[in-house]
């Protein structure tokens, strides 16, 4: 009888997208304040970048597809690199991360010359990392601290829109995050609501 039930959970399980329902359990730890699942992936350049090895540094992770009005918004007067760039002068590592399926090793290198980006963009083609992560959307960011736990999670800010003139007034989650973070403060607002397209999974 117990067989019985056990098999007929599984087949259930399996009618209702047990795969993602697994993995979704498996993610279920990833939190504000626990540590932030590690990850090795190759950027542009074919180098080999683990969060694991930057143990010791604040960094923060931006999804990133070229192809999102989104993504643009963020690259076309170069505000994204303009705050990678000043929080690098502060000890902090920027790192993007494409999970776009189509993604690869050339076209992330192609796309980082074209836009003069000033950070790595990691290939995540296969979508692993950006499960791990629970990333629906680009841009997403991540902030993860100096013991490796994530300190925030959400939007780039509070302007759900493609416009880039939208930016000016808008509230800057990231800076306001990450300089917190840096002062040893706890972020104020740790979890916003990311805005963007949805991430072009591998199937």
């Amino acid at each position: 009888m117990v067989k019985y039930m056990v098999a007929i959970a599984a087949v259930a399980m399996l009618a209702f997208g047990g795969t993602s329902y697994l993995r979704a359990e498996q993610q279920g730890d990833l939190a504000i304040g626990k540590p932030a699942p590690d990850f090795s992936l190759q950027d542009q350049d074919g180098k080999t970048v683990s969060l694991s090895e930057l143990k010791g540094k604040v960094v923060v992770l931006e999804w990133f597809n070229e192809g999102c009005p989104f993504v643009v918004k963020f690259y076309k007067d170069g505000h994204m690199n303009q705050w990678a760039e000043k929080y690098k002068g502060q000890g902090v590592v920027w790192l993007a991360v494409n999970s776009t399926h189509t993604a690869t090793q050339e076209s992330n290198k192609e796309i980082h010359g074209k836009w003069n980006i000033n950070h790595p963009i990691l290939n995540d083609a296969s979508g692993d990392t950006a499960r791990n992560y629970q990333s629906k959307n680009t841009p997403t960011i991540y902030i993860i601290d100096k013991e490796g736990n994530l300190a925030y999670w959400g939007g780039v800010d509070n302007k759900p829109t493609s416009e880039t003139s939208d930016i000016s007034g808008a509230t800057n989650y990231v800076a306001k995050s990450l300089d917190e973070v840096l002062a040893g403060k706890p972020v104020s607002e740790p979890r916003t609501k990311p805005y963007g397209c949805s991430i072009k999974y591998a199937k």
